[in-house]
């Protein structure tokens, strides 16, 4: 749920926080007051689309943060564990617009693009106005809305089917490579055999490049290299040399220790050192006689790294690149040179594949019109309670193409499905798509209506109605205040309203309005008690004048809602 939000210089609000509880939330004031502003702020937040128009004039930058408490299976979360953000029982989604229209996106202090904000942000929280239908009123979402439904019963069936949607389309891609134009193909198979000849005729070896450095390094090297180890032999042996020295130094040490005891370790410290260097003088001596001067295995070696070097620049930055690029051409050649045996056997394995494809989308349209049933029955019900009992809600299933003569084109990721939500609202009246369903009043309860079952089934820890309630009155608004009472109960909603039944049954209400200040406006958001609520209702009732009467009616309303709230 939305436990806090803080906006700072947006539109007309200067500086705002507003904590928000669970269950039912309503914001109501006078028109203009900046209701609809603060769920534009939301709706920035969570990654709608943003621009240098929604900073307040004179500021540098627009800045919205929300406190979100989230169960830590939230799909949220888990996204956000894949991009390294740590991640406890909260989430701190915030965005920062500036007057360039640049934003800044942030997810527990962790920069991150408005495509993951968008993301997590609308896993988190549904806003739904009256004219801003989302994915209830796109078709192509409506499968996604029946598989959220039945997601139990399909989970396994919908894993199989698209594991095997891959396979198909990785040897469809095969076929298709195969299948190319004559020409590239034959083009194709000359620039392979000529690559992969002279690759072969190099007859590389692995680490071959490597070991020629150190030999080239040793033949360009070797006359400075003979002088350095020469005189490094001649200063240790040798008449008057270094180890003559040692030597003469342990003969004076041995003598010594003679006399006292303690220069004994000392002694054969030295001792052993001559013998050590003695050991090293005749090793620099071997050393010496293995130097090779041979300018011509010097030049046969640059000859051959010059050779490596092209094909380098050609097939890969090192030996091993070049091997593993000689294999996977042969591959190809080898295959393209086969290519009608190659395409048999994939045609086969394609055709089979499908055959499975097929039974496993068949298995999902099954569970799907199973679930649709169910699905229909709930929303009847639903109708039912909102006053719209001769309502009839229906699931299309429409058709779809031959297989045989599609093949794999007749699949989707999803299966051979393909959804949409039909409604007729009064008798007589053939069906139509949900989406062009033109009543306002209408699209408010049937939109309820989907919303009570699907809320619990999208996942989302909080929704927010955004006047979703125009154009009804009387029984029916108090129909519709009780159903999204009833979707607060299972997630935390957002309204706001102009009926003065939803009002009444909010466990938190605000209160927006807007002053004037040293010649600038800005939003202000209230908190209302028992004695305010009932004045605001009583203002909703009236529109102008606030009376006794309209009090005493604000009143029952709220007693209404208390008694609906405890049954």
């Amino acid at each position: 749920m939305l436990i806090e939000l803080s906006v700072r210089h947006f539109a007309i609000i200067e500086e705002l926080t507003v904590p928000f509880d669970k269950g039912l939330t309503v914001l109501t004031g006078e028109t203009g007051a900046g209701k609809s502003i603060i769920i534009d702020a939301i709706g920035l937040l969570l990654g709608g689309r943003g621009s240098a128009e929604f900073v307040r004039h004179g500021e540098s930058r627009a800045e919205i943060e929300g406190l979100f408490a989230i169960n830590k299976t939230h799909h949220a979360v888990l996204k956000a564990s894949e991009l390294g953000i740590q991640v406890e029982d909260e989430l701190i989604l915030r965005r920062e617009i500036t007057s360039q229209g640049k934003s800044i996106c942030r997810i527990n202090g962790k920069l991150v693009t408005l495509g993951i904000l968008r993301e997590i942000g609308q896993s988190l929280v549904d806003i739904h106005g009256q004219h801003e239908h989302q994915s209830l009123m796109q078709p192509d979402k409506h499968l996604g809305f029946l598989d959220s439904y039945a997601s139990k019963e399909l989970k396994s069936t919908l894993h199989e089917y698209q594991h095997l949607y891959e396979t198909a389309q990785k040897i469809s891609t095969q076929i298709r490579s195969l299948s190319e134009n004559e020409q590239e193909t034959a083009q194709r198979i000359d620039l392979l055999r000529y690559q992969l000849d002279e690759i072969e005729k190099a007859e590389l070896k692995p680490n071959e490049d490597d070991e020629l450095d150190l030999d080239r390094n040793r033949l360009a090297n070797s006359e400075k290299l003979y002088t350095l180890l020469r005189e490094s032999y001649e200063r240790l042996y040798g008449d008057g040399r270094g180890l003559d020295i040692i030597n003469e130094s342990a003969a004076n040490l041995e003598t010594a220790s003679e006399l006292d005891q303690d220069l004994k370790s000392l002694h054969e410290t030295v001792n052993s050192s001559y013998f050590i260097m003695e050991e090293a003088a005749f090793s620099i001596r071997e050393k010496m006689e293995q130097i090779e001067f041979d300018p011509d295995k010097l030049e046969l070696i640059e000859n051959r790294l010059a050779e490596i070097q092209q094909l380098k620049r050609k097939y890969g930055s090192t030996v091993e690149e070049i091997l593993e690029y000689a294999s996977r051409i042969e591959e190809e050649l080898d295959s393209k040179l086969n290519k009608d045996d190659r395409l048999q056997v994939l045609n086969q394995k394609l055709e089979a594949v499908l055959l499975d494809l097929e039974v496993e989308a068949e298995a999902l349209t099954k569970i799907r019109t199973q679930a649709a049933e169910k699905l229909t029955e709930s929303i009847h019900e639903q109708l039912r309670a909102l006053y719209m009992e001769k309502t009839i809600f229906q699931i299309d299933f429409k058709n779809r193409s031959s297989i045989e003569k599609k093949g794999l084109a007749a699949f989707s990721s999803k299966g051979v499905d393909h959804v949409e939500f039909f409604i007729s609202t009064n008798p007589g009246e053939p069906l139509k798509p949900l989406a062009k369903v033109a009543s306002g009043g209408e699209i408010s309860r049937i939109m309820l209506a989907i919303k009570s079952i699907f809320s619990a089934h999208q996942g989302v820890t909080s929704v927010i109605f955004d006047e979703v309630d125009t154009g009804v009155s009387g029984r029916v608004a108090q129909a519709i205040a009780e159903k999204i009472y009833t979707i607060a109960s299972g997630s935390q909603v957002l309204c706001i309203t102009h009926l003065p039944q939803v009002a009444a049954m909010a466990d938190q209400h605000l209160y927006i309005s807007k002053q004037e200040s040293k010649e600038r406006v800005s939003t202000s958001v209230t908190g209302l008690v028992e004695k305010s609520k009932i004045e605001e209702l009583a203002r909703m009732i009236s529109g102008v004048e606030v009376t006794e009467l309209t009090r005493k009616h604000a009143h029952e309303l709220l007693d209404l809602a208390s008694q609906h709230k405890q049954a």
